[in-house]
């Protein structure tokens, strides 16, 4: 390296802004970097004030505009502000038609099975997973590490659509590939739920076996408080005094301890609106282990332990929640590993597609 190269970085900065400030003012408003950076403090604080009064963007709707109008202003002066919409515009539009094909579900109106996730945990560990987590931590009232496993749990909602904005920013090509991925996924998962609807632990710990023998997609006894005995589950032993013995949802539980009410009843009503019975597979330990599949070889060592151990505490919080058996995340996982598969494999053929040269024109002699 030269002298002048080694001197190069430490004159270059205040030029370059001692420059900028010598322009005159009409000139600086021509500048496609301010207004970038205006445009993201206008979004930063629309994002503070939706915070603040109306809370998280939990619906998908809400959520992809808000992300879009952001990539929409960090892309000012870099990028093309119309590849917003031609990218997120049909992402976005797969994603709502998912959202309105979930109904063929209830259409089709499969038998909803309430034993064979137990059954398979069951024989898998010898107890029942959530049962027993339950019966080992669950506390009359949430403790402080619950708060974790609230947040990690609505962190579905959020994380997986910010991973993709981050992606589009660097690399639009590998965000293509994540998001057909994405979509992937989450249709295989429809097809799941669609051809096999499953109960989670919370339903089964609220009906015994006699009233969901004819496999109901909706039985009454889902909607009352739980079944003595612990229902399909039966009853748990806590060891903490005060702690209810069956198994409860409380995925929710955390945000009480921060005094978060309107998180809470926000989260119980969605979940009031869900498919109750889209437990198999789960796609909340299928996208997040999607997520740290796909990350893995993009990532340093600690990427590779944070978004790893994301959907391993995603795992944990669904099976002690009470909202997955084991076996649903299993197969989440298993459809995860496939979906990076079959990506990986388009991508290297779509690539050498692209760069196979011509053959040789042969000449007969």
């Amino acid at each position: 390296m030269s002298t002048q190269e080694a001197d190069r970085p430490a004159v270059s900065t205040p030029v370059v802004s001692a420059g900028w400030r010598q322009r005159p003012w009409r000139s600086r408003l021509t500048d496609l970097t301010l207004w970038r950076w205006v445009a993201i403090s206008v979004w930063l604080g629309v994002v503070i004030w939706h915070l603040a009064v109306l809370g998280l963007a939990f619906d998908r709707t809400r959520l992809l505009l808000l992300l879009c109008t952001g990539l929409a202003a960090a892309c000012i002066g870099k990028r093309n502000v119309l590849t917003v919409v031609v990218d997120w515009l049909p992402f976005a539009a797969i994603l709502l038609l998912y959202d309105f094909t979930r109904n063929i579900a209830q259409w089709m109106d499969m038998p909803t099975q309430w034993a064979l996730a137990i059954d398979f945990d069951q024989a898998l560990f010898g107890v029942n997973p959530t049962a027993w987590l339950q019966s080992q931590l669950k506390q009359e009232q949430p403790p402080w590490w619950e708060v974790i496993t609230s947040v990690v749990y609505m962190s579905y909602f959020i994380v997986p659509y910010a991973a993709a904005a981050v992606l589009w920013l660097r690399n639009r090509h590998v965000w293509r590939r994540y998001a057909a991925g994405f979509l992937l996924l989450t249709f295989l998962a429809l097809v799941g739920y669609t051809l096999v609807p499953a109960a989670p632990p919370w339903a089964a710990a609220q009906c015994n076996a006699v009233e969901v023998q004819d496999h109901p997609r909706h039985p009454s006894c889902m909607d009352r408080a739980p079944y003595e005995g612990g229902g399909m589950l039966g009853e748990v032993n806590p060891r903490h005094d005060g702690a209810e013995p069956y198994v409860q949802r409380i995925s929710a539980r955390g945000w009480e301890v921060l005094d978060i009410h309107a998180a809470s009843s926000l989260l119980k009503l969605g979940q009031a609106k869900a498919n109750l019975v889209a437990a198999i597979p789960s796609l909340h330990a299928g996208l997040t282990m999607f997520l740290a599949l796909f990350m893995w070889p993009r990532v340093r060592a600690l990427g590779k332990t944070l978004f790893m151990g994301y959907a391993l505490a995603m795992a944990f919080t669904l099976v002690y929640t009470a909202e997955h058996y084991v076996f649903d995340i299993v197969l989440g996982w298993g459809l995860a590993a496939l979906v990076i598969v079959v990506v990986n494999v388009v991508d290297r053929r779509m690539l050498a597609r692209r760069i196979r040269p011509h053959a040789p024109e042969t000449v007969s002699l």
